[in-house]
């Protein structure tokens, strides 16, 4: 990915767009910080669950980063847009907790009896999972891999990484939508597994 000119302060946002198009990710970094806040409280709104808030944002700014071509400002401003795709994966989140909390109570009651230890399975399956995540973090780049351990791991907001690696926030923002992107690439089937 190749770094285009930094972004004039004022820009519009269908120009942001186009710069995202062209592969620009300080342009994704201003958009991301016009709009992530208004964007997160949408999907906490919507889900009534930060982390899940969170990850739809990410999971929009990554739809942006792969799609910002496409854009039609003739069909909607930027802002609607984002707000639209937001509102769309939020609701579709919210849909598949309802559907597996549906499925995971019709399952206990239709037949308890053949579940002798329910956990056992989970646990292999989890250590399963937890290899291949542990496999995917290290062949991700040294800066990614960095900011998803300490927001995963250790708990760290993006902020608090900004402040304590001296990383730009914006950077952080960036390395991190960028290792999400890689992540769900390759684990792929396990998320679709998970759903």
């Amino acid at each position: 990915m190749q770094l285009e000119s930094q972004p004039k302060p004022g820009s519009e946002d269908s120009d942001l767009l186009a710069q995202i198009a062209a592969g620009d990710t300080r342009a994704l970094e201003q958009l991301f910080d016009r709009y992530s806040g208004l964007l997160t409280a949408l999907a906490r709104r919507v889900l009534h669950d930060p982390s899940d808030a969170e990850e739809i944002v990410q999971e929009v700014f990554l739809q942006v980063w792969n799609q910002a071509g496409r854009y039609d400002r003739s069909r909607s401003s930027v802002s609607t847009w984002l707000v639209l795709i937001t509102r769309s994966r939020a609701i579709d989140r919210l849909r598949s907790r309802q559907v597996k909390d549906r499925t995971l109570t019709a399952l206990k009651q239709e037949k308890p009896s053949l579940h002798t230890s329910p956990e056992g399975g989970r646990n292999v399956l989890l250590d399963q999972r937890r290899s291949r995540l542990q496999t995917e973090l290290a062949e991700l780049p040294n800066e990614q891999r960095e900011v998803l351990e300490l927001a995963f791991f250790k708990g760290m907001t993006q902020s608090e990484i900004s402040g304590s690696t001296g990383i730009p926030l914006g950077t952080v923002k960036t390395r991190t939508l960028l290792a999400m992107k890689k992540l769900r690439k390759a684990l792929h089937g396990d998320i679709q597994d998970l759903l």
